[in-house]
């Protein structure tokens, strides 16, 4: 039986909510992608072309800090990998984050939670950000309320 570790980023709560049933479901430890600068509501306005979220990003190659490092994913198999959909793809505090560990020879499985749409290219643009010999499963979207129970099936299905 492998060792699982979920990590999130939630910029408003609702991804929170989702990876922390999803840790239960799992039998998972649960840990908190956390940005060294919090966001505002401001920050996400994506509407605002200044806003932080959208400066963000527009620049691919930006990478917001994060608080700590702390998840020690060296403990780990798997490593389930949640975050809010933006621009149709993962914040790019997710690539801080894979970048700031060795995921060589883990399997990454993705979740996700979005107001409207699917992960598109998401995996294309984690890909670069870890070892070569990492797995990244694309999973799914895991939006409104979750059952444990569900989520159980989802991860048993996964053969994680």
């Amino acid at each position: 039986m492998s060792k699982k570790l979920v990590a999130y980023f939630s910029a408003s709560g609702i991804t929170a909510k989702v990876a922390g049933t999803l840790a239960e479901a799992a039998g998972a430890d649960l840990y908190e992608i956390k940005p060294e600068i919090p966001y505002t509501k401001e920050d996400l306005n994506w509407m605002d072309k200044q806003a932080r979220s959208t400066v963000e990003m527009n620049d691919k190659a930006f990478r917001p800090a994060i608080a700590d490092h702390e998840a020690g994913v060296e403990k780990y198999d798997v490593v389930f990998v949640g975050f809010p959909i933006w621009w149709y793809v993962a914040p790019t505090i997710i690539n801080t984050f894979l970048e700031s560990y060795d995921f060589s020879g883990k399997t990454i499985v993705l979740f996700a939670t979005s107001g409207g749409s699917g992960f598109a290219k998401t995996v294309e643009g984690l890909k670069d950000s870890v070892a070569a010999d990492t797995v990244i499963k694309e999973g799914k979207l895991l939006n409104g309320s979750q059952s444990k129970e569900s989520l159980k099936a989802w991860v048993e299905s996964l053969g994680v």
